[in-house]
């Protein structure tokens, strides 16, 4: 998806000549956010400078607690983003997904509002939305105190005038206005919220109120490469992030193109268009938008770095919540663990490298783990449910080699895991898994008998 912003400085990127209009247009559904680029003029503006959040920094005027909501937008923005993740997205929206032992996509970009001092924090959800709706609700329920700061569910709904699903993520924000607005903010924030990244959204906020603009895009920068027969311009790449004024937004989603589904296809060029003031805001850091298995199996082995590391999982100064569980320690007996992140309750009685494990994972004796993500199980299974299956965990002298172990699985002795076949891709969905990537990828409480060899 291709939305070209044609200027005649390099001062701004205020948008004020119509003749793109017919280059804009409507372009279709959304596609994958690095493939939505945005032709800004040679010299983008950059953000102030300011200083890193802490106790010290100065608040913006008005206060972003009180002047900004943040819109997390729960689900991807169309079928396609949902099945790049797939099987991981079977049961379970993108948002949901278990990342790095101990937390959920999601909890990135709530960390971002929470530490940004942002406290009106909506989270909109539709589809396989139980398990995110249930992780949000117990996970920040009580972060904050009253409504000086909140956490709040909107799931899709059915009402006389709209009977169906939200049709896309302007559609959702549409039909969710009249609780969006019910303080009187003067930004919306509008966030993906299966992105991994680690952002200061007063810088945004503070860059978008001095450059007066009516939309802020966030977006990567990139190459620079001449399109058509448009003069050469810088390229960023959107990041599905915008911040919003409020009669903006309303005006945008009711009164201008009240049949827009999409932001990034429909209301951005749409804004355009008319005239509206759009800015960019250059985002320099590490970013994630999760677009394939390989890209999650990568961004989980963040967190087992040693050095180079590009996201943080243990920053103490803009730290990721989550919701606390009050497991016991793990247990670990004659364990051999290098290079690995160990989640709480879990019972370890063998050798893990460079592999992260979630909570409450039985990992029996002999078993040899290397280059993995184990999601770990939502229960301890009671003993008396041992004799009669497979016990959820994983089996004695089992080897698993660069697969990722969705929850609840129930993995025999003396299974291989291991790709034997170096396949790169292959759908077994049938028999409990798929192949992507060369990354071998168990779904959900999937069962493996003893002595299989995958």
């Amino acid at each position: 998806m291709m939305v070209t912003m044609r200027l005649n400085s390099c001062s701004s990127t205020n948008v004020e000549q119509k003749a793109i209009n017919a280059k804009l247009g409507f372009l279709g559904s959304a596609d994958n956010h690095r493939k939505r680029l945005l032709k800004l003029p040679c010299s983008v503006p950059q953000p102030p400078s300011l200083l890193i959040f802490n106790s010290q920094q100065p608040q913006l005027f008005p206060p972003v607690d009180q002047s900004v909501a943040a819109i997390v937008l729960g689900d991807g923005s169309d079928s396609e983003s949902r099945r790049r993740l797939y099987p991981l997205t079977k049961r379970r929206t993108e948002g949901a997904i278990p990342m790095a032992a101990n937390y959920r996509l999601i909890d990135a970009v709530v960390s971002n509002c929470i530490n940004s001092n942002i406290k009106k924090i909506y989270a909109l959800t539709q589809f396989n939305s139980t398990s995110l709706n249930l992780h949000l609700s117990r996970a920040y329920s009580g972060m904050f105190r009253g409504k000086q700061g909140f956490v709040e569910v909107i799931a899709a709904y059915q009402s006389l005038e709209h009977q169906g699903w939200f049709q896309g993520n302007a559609d959702a924000i549409r039909r969710c206005l009249w609780v969006l607005e019910e303080y009187p903010v003067a930004e919306f924030l509008v966030l993906p919220g299966h992105h991994l990244y680690r952002m200061d959204y007063q810088k945004l906020i503070e860059a978008h109120r001095n450059s007066k603009a009516d939309i802020t895009i966030v977006a990567l920068s990139g190459t620079r490469d001449p399109v058509d027969s448009i003069t050469v311009y810088d390229k960023v790449s959107s990041t599905g992030i915008y911040v919003v004024n409020r009669d903006t937004m309303s005006k945008l989603v009711n009164e201008y193109f009240p049949e827009a589904n999409d932001f990034a296809s429909e209301l951005i060029p749409g804004a355009i268009s008319i005239g509206m003031k759009v800015e960019s805001y250059l985002f320099d850091g590490y970013w994630e938008d999760m677009r394939s298995i390989q890209a999650f199996y990568q961004a989980n082995m963040e967190c087992i770095k040693k050095s180079n590391m590009r996201y943080n999982f243990y920053d103490r100064d803009s730290p990721l919540y989550t919701m606390p569980r009050c497991l016991p320690p793990s247990l670990v007996s004659d364990a051999v663990i290098s290079d690995s992140v160990i989640a709480d309750g879990c019972i370890l009685n063998c050798k893990i490298n460079r592999s992260i494990v979630g909570m409450r994972t039985r990992i029996e004796d002999g078993a040899v783990i290397e280059d993995s993500v184990i999601m770990g199980s939502d229960i301890y299974q009671q003993k008396e449910d041992d004799a009669q299956n497979i016990p959820i965990g994983i089996g004695e002298n089992t080897q698993i080699r660069k697969a990722i172990i969705d929850k609840n699985a129930r993995i025999g002795k003396n299974v291989k895991i291991i790709n034997k076949d170096n396949v790169q891709e292959g759908d077994r969905e049938a028999n409990g898994y798929i192949v992507s990537g060369g990354i071998v990828v168990l779904l959900r409480a999937t069962q493996i008998a003893d002595g299989t060899i995958l």
